[in-house]
């Protein structure tokens, strides 16, 4: 298993793409009434992935600047997001995004926050912002324990998972975030957000996870045999429900 955060996903960006959760459509207008996003607004999409959170930017109009440094993820965002003339992939990561200085009214990042290099990244995020810009940090925060469902799933992370203790993503809280932002700290809303999959979206979904062992791991096999076995015992209807908080932290840098 790579553990570079850069090149962790080189395997998993097929999955990714069609399992991975979106974002509710109220975070644009959240955006809009909080932060004055408009259609002309210039977005930095740090950490883009696949592009899942620059296509919602994309579609309300604005040129999004889709940084990503995973070549096999940036490749799938390019052919997928290429029909928007505003879309423009960059190679670059959060601590040196190679766009001009003072060039972006917002920076985003979705669910890709906790691989960044805080102490690198808040001046990279300085220096790209135009004066008075915004910066918001959106996170699917993946519900553990709230359906049978869900907890038989989180044990199956916690048996198979390669080193999922390490990686699982320690969500910063409010306090830590705001300490990220400066003086001013941030502002926070949270959605409710979900996924409906069949037998194999579930599949997808799970090799779409860092630590989840791809195919010609010792894990991988009883790992599959595991989560028929949990899919046959808790789907209704042949389908199964991923409940997530979208949370939407969002404020001005200093």
């Amino acid at each position: 298993m790579e553990s570079t955060p850069t090149k962790r996903f080189s395997e998993r960006a097929r999955y990714y793409d069609k399992y991975r959760p979106g974002y509710p459509k109220e975070i644009i207008d959240l955006m809009k009434s909080e932060c004055g996003l408009t259609s002309s607004s210039v977005i930095a999409d740090i950490g883009s992935g696949t592009g899942i959170l620059s296509e919602m930017f994309l579609r309300n109009g604005n040129i999004v600047f889709a940084v990503e440094p995973n070549e096999e993820m940036r490749k799938v965002a390019e052919d997928l997001l290429n029909e928007y003339p505003n879309f423009r992939s960059i190679d670059g990561t959060a601590e040196s995004a190679t766009l001009e200085s003072h060039s972006v009214d917002f920076i985003t990042v979705g669910h890709a926050f906790h691989w960044f290099d805080l102490g690198k990244t808040k001046p990279e995020f300085l220096r790209i912002l135009k004066p008075g810009g915004w910066v918001v940090i959106i996170w699917n925060n993946r519900r553990t324990s709230t359906t049978p469902f869900l907890i038989a799933f989180e044990n199956l992370l916690r048996s198979y998972g390669t080193d999922y203790k390490k990686v699982d993503p320690v969500y910063f809280d409010y306090q830590s975030l705001s300490g990220f932002f400066g003086e001013n700290g941030c502002s926070m809303k949270q959605f409710e957000n979900f996924q409906v999959f069949d037998f194999e979206g579930l599949k997808g979904r799970l090799l779409s996870m860092s630590f989840a062992p791809m195919e010609g791991h010792p894990n991988y096999e009883p790992m599959m045999d595991e989560l028929e076995r949990i899919f046959r015992r808790h789907q209704k209807d042949g389908k199964v429900i991923f409940e997530y908080d979208t949370r939407v932290y969002f404020g001005q840098m200093d």
